[in-house]
């Protein structure tokens, strides 16, 4: 690599390039993959378009990394890459970065270093389950397993306020409950509920949907409902929708030390496959 990396903000032109080098380890960048597969279109219901920068070594991009909605760096960034991206990521008032462990480090004690605070600075584990290892764990009698919809907002709305609360985050309904709702009722098409008696205890967000594989976020369940099989058998929907729409494979995060999370995961036939560090900064 060249010893002058330079960057700049990517657009939709650069779409087809940052795909190829993305899809060289797609396991672990689903998610720029599908930020970057948004360039130069138009955005998700209740989002702002993706900003994402590219680093470049002559005319060839060398690694990406997404600025917005949240800081997410591209398998392999180094330290060339992180001084190039820098005066983009410094002048993000507050956000959310998550990625391995060691770029992440390096990012934040940049950013550190200028000052900046953090509300949230987590351990995570990333987990993926392929086909051949996938186990099916079927609902409880008379539970229900559906996509979610606009009668499930205010239930949604409340799982998410309680992840939040529980992750000891911030709750951004306090400042502004419209915006709030609206981004919640974005997610609804990718969102799936375990119902019983007609009320909705679990949610899963497939929030990436590709070929290349899905990525699950925003898993709840609520309290009065843990440790009776739906967790098990919402992730497993989840999982089996996935595959038959012909992914190679389903991955999600859990925090460190949350041995509950981790055992129904390797239940399912989830493997860990990196560590993670998100830091909620300001």
């Amino acid at each position: 690599m060249s010893s002058r990396v330079k960057a700049r903000l990517l657009s939709g032109r650069d779409r087809d390039v940052a795909i190829a080098l993305l899809e060289r380890d797609p396991l672990h960048n689903l998610q720029l993959l599908d930020l970057v597969s948004r360039l130069g279109r138009p955005a998700l219901a209740g989002e702002a378009p993706p900003q994402l920068v590219g680093a470049w070594s002559g005319r060839t991009l060398a690694g990406v990394a997404s600025v917005r909605p949240s800081l997410v760096l591209s398998e392999g960034a180094d330290e060339q890459m992180l001084d190039a991206w820098m005066p983009f990521f410094e002048v993000v008032p507050s956000g959310l970065m998550k990625s391995g462990w060691d770029p992440v480090t390096r990012l934040w004690q940049g950013l550190s270093d200028r000052g900046r605070g953090c509300l949230v600075d987590r351990d995570e584990t990333a987990y993926a389950v392929v086909p051949a290892r996938s186990v099916r764990m079927d609902p409880p009698p008379g539970v229900k397993i559906r996509p979610a919809g606009e009668s499930d907002l205010e239930a949604l709305v409340e799982a998410a306020r309680a992840s939040l609360r529980e992750e000891g985050r911030p709750d951004p309904f306090d400042g502004d409950p419209p915006g709030f709702r609206r981004w919640v009722r974005g997610r609804l098409p990718r969102a799936r509920v375990v119902e019983a008696d007609g009320h909705a205890f679990f949610v899963g967000y497939a929030d990436v949907r590709r070929p290349e594989g899905w990525l699950v976020q925003g898993v709840y369940t609520f309290p009065q409902a843990r440790r009776r099989g739906f967790a098990g058998a919402g992730m497993s929907a989840i999982v089996q929708e996935a595959f038959a729409a012909g992914a190679d494979h389903v991955q999600l995060a859990v925090v460190s030390g949350n041995t509950t999370a981790e055992r129904l995961y390797e239940r399912l036939g989830f493997e860990p496959f990196a560590r993670l560090r998100t830091i909620l900064f300001l």
